[in-house]
């Protein structure tokens, strides 16, 4: 298929056929300049991909259907860097997620702990489990930071544009089709990251997938009086901010309404019917309060899906996988909910084996059931990102399929960025040793 730039004042033919149920549409659509490497969705992950691979000397071009940087980290409202440690005070998730902590705290408040301010605290002295590392943020400072970040690493960007398809040849994608304020466009790519979210470029590319679903969570940032007290007493104005469910069923599926389906969060009819019965329960449930005392300041930006759709990747990460060892390991990941969990995340979980430039990272890594939130959740979606940025630089650098990498060199790669590839054997526990599980979150 040949695409050719086409005059400012063209009209495309359109043939509706009613009985058929479709459109049959003609347009030229304008060619835009050629990128080495295209990254669809700006959330963490998506950054993390550009930012390795524009420091790997690629040109990178990011697009983002929103006006606002970070995604679910920022828009979705997940202010937190869940633990990123294990439970005897060693980081595990490294690499990137340092660079990204100092842009999420470096012009708002930073509520790190204490102990972890100085590097490894280590085991406490009388054997009590220490403080986990983890970080709260201002998701508005931590977009505009990221902004910041993009304009000085010379990443070219795209505000309020989606990459809605894929031009394939065979299993080969040529680039992304995309729609904004300025019509109907195509950026030719040397390599496609998708960091949508939803696997939706590689969905429509023919890459397989599975559809993954979602309970009734949503919910608000608000203010009250009381809260605002706190604030002026303590001199944190985080203390200010505070959470305002709509839907309150847990990640996990705790408080679910009874009989109410789940969200598959892949098709407009399923994102509408998720805004309305969340906004319209949460304006329920305000109207009771009094409203001369509190207020709400800002609604997600997104729906706070977390599992929507992910690839079948050449290898699917398991709950049963914790403590395995993977020769081809992009990154060591501790679980969130549990001290003493360790997983290895392999690369083979960012490809499918003959789409030779197309990768994903962050929620759409192939990871099934309870795996499939421990990739998904901000830490890991940064280094699987930033693992799929360096992975399109090398592919494209030794003229290789990005599914036929040298893992080994990616690997070189990434300890030199200090990633921690694998986890040490001594960090598992003894047999008979208690597992503490800490309860899950709303914020994550």
């Amino acid at each position: 298929m040949e695409y050719n730039a086409f005059h400012a004042h063209s009209i495309p033919h359109r043939k509706v056929d009613r009985t058929m149920g479709y459109i049959v549409e003609t347009r030229e659509i304008p060619v835009k300049e050629a990128y080495d490497v295209v990254v669809a969705g700006a959330g963490v992950a998506g950054l993390a991909a550009a930012l390795a691979a524009r420091r790997a000397g690629k040109r990178v071009l990011v697009l983002e259907k929103s006006t606002m940087l970070g995604g679910l980290a920022t828009l979705g409202q997940i202010n937190y860097f869940v633990p990123m440690c294990n439970g005897r005070g060693r980081q595990i998730t490294k690499g990137m997620v340092d660079e990204f902590i100092a842009l999420a705290t470096r012009y708002g408040y930073d509520v790190t702990p204490e102990s972890w301010k100085h590097g490894e605290p280590g085991p406490t002295a009388d054997g009590s489990l220490p403080r986990r590392y983890d970080v709260r943020y201002s998701a508005c400072m931590f977009a505009l930071a990221l902004t910041e970040m993009v304009q000085e690493e010379d990443i070219h960007l795209s505000f309020d544009t989606l990459a809605s398809e894929p031009v394939m040849k065979g299993q080969h994608c040529e680039g992304l089709i995309v729609e904004n304020k300025s019509g109907r466009q195509f950026y030719p790519a040397g390599m496609v990251v998708d960091c949508t979210g939803d696997a939706d470029i590689l969905f429509r590319a023919g890459v397989p997938t599975v559809q993954g679903y979602n309970y009734f969570t949503y919910s608000a940032y608000g203010i009250d009086l009381a809260h605002c007290k706190e604030a002026a007493e303590s001199g944190r104005i985080e203390r200010a901010i505070f959470d305002m469910p709509g839907g309150t069923a847990n990640l996990f599926g705790k408080n679910q309404p009874e009989g109410k389906p789940l969200y598959t969060g892949t098709s407009g009819e399923d994102v509408n019917q998720y805004l309305f019965d969340n906004q319209l329960t949460l304006l329920n449930r305000l109207k009771k309060d009094d409203r001369r005392t509190r207020q709400v300041i800002s609604l997600p930006g997104m729906c706070q899906y977390r599992t929507t759709r992910r690839i079948d990747g050449d290898y699917t990460l398991k709950v049963s996988d914790v403590y395995r060892h993977f020769a081809d390991s992009i990154t060591a990941v501790n679980d969130f909910e549990h001290r003493n969990f360790l997983y290895e995340i392999p690369y083979r979980t960012l490809v499918r084996k003959g789409y030779d430039n197309l990768i994903t990272a962050g929620r759409s890594a192939s990871g099934e059931g309870y795996a499939w939130d421990i990739v998904r959740v901000i830490p890991p979606a940064i280094l699987t990102g930033q693992a799929a940025g360096c992975a399109a630089a090398q592919a494209l650098s030794d003229g290789v399929g990005i599914d036929g990498i040298d893992v080994r060199k990616l690997q070189n790669t990434l300890a030199r960025q200090n990633v921690l590839l694998h986890f040490d054997d001594s960090w598992i526990p003894k047999e008979g040793e208690p597992e503490v599980k800490e309860g899950p979150s709303n914020h994550i």
